[in-house]
């Protein structure tokens, strides 16, 4: 059902979607969370969980590939309680509903009417009456629980924004091409400091995790609904 929803075969991704560690057979609570960290895991099992459904999974593209070490010991804890691990990486970005980037949208009072960037992964909307970046840059702290970093490129009013959560600063060039005033994301990297002096276009970064806490939960909600499942988001702060 999930794989469906999400359009999992339509994306190129840096690793597998869907289910990644198999537990019990049926499932009654269902918690929900950012990245399968062994905190987020031993928070779920602590709440007696048999699925936990996360954004970032356990396995990626180029990794090594053994159990043995952090990654031993994650798969091991969930094998241990029985616990199914669900991850969604990038079909949960994207979906227009329940990803994180139309989830992020509707916290910030934006709608996409554009998609833009690789796989159409990046959203472009009217900022409507955000007034200035300063006023924007507010509404992001108020939002997210954490100030932004913010290059403010020309200072132009925003009238049009784009944004894609998460580690999606190598989007700027895209965002700019689109029409974008400004950018925002979670991370940052030395170019996007030149790009937005030179091209006038803003660039905010909001914090990787910051800013994907809401794809997973809206998911997870909306299946423990339909299913009647309790689902419970267990949020692992994250300064990154």
């Amino acid at each position: 059902m999930l794989n469906r929803l999400l359009a999992v075969a339509e994306f190129r991704d840096y690793g597998p979607n869907g289910l990644q560690v198999q537990g019990k057979p049926e499932i009654r609570r269902l918690a929900s969370g950012v990245t399968a960290s062994l905190a987020l895991i031993d928070a779920a099992v602590a709440w007696g969980a048999d699925a936990l459904l996360v954004h970032h999974g356990l396995f990626w593209r180029g990794q090594d590939g053994r159990l043995v070490g952090w990654l031993g010991e994650r798969v091991r804890r969930l094998m241990a309680h029985g616990v199914n691990l669900f991850a969604y990486h990038l079909p949960l970005d994207a979906h227009a509903e329940f990803g994180n980037n139309a989830q992020l949208g509707l916290r910030l009072g934006w709608r996409a009417d554009a998609r833009f960037g690789e796989q159409d992964l990046g959203f472009l909307g009217d900022a409507g009456d955000v007034g200035g970046l300063d006023a924007l840059a507010r509404r992001v702290e108020v939002a997210l629980g954490r100030a932004p970093l913010v290059l403010p490129g020309d200072g132009r009013p925003p009238k049009r924004v784009a944004w894609c959560t998460g580690g999606a600063q190598g989007y700027f060039e895209a965002a700019i091409a689109a029409g974008a005033d400004v950018f925002l994301t979670g991370e940052v990297s030395e170019p996007q400091a030149h790009l937005a002096r030179e091209t006038g276009v803003a660039f905010l970064a909001c914090g990787h995790h910051a800013t994907e806490r809401y794809g997973a939960p809206a998911l997870a909600g909306a299946v423990a609904e339909r299913f009647g499942l309790e689902h419970r988001f267990i949020d692992v702060d994250n300064p990154a």
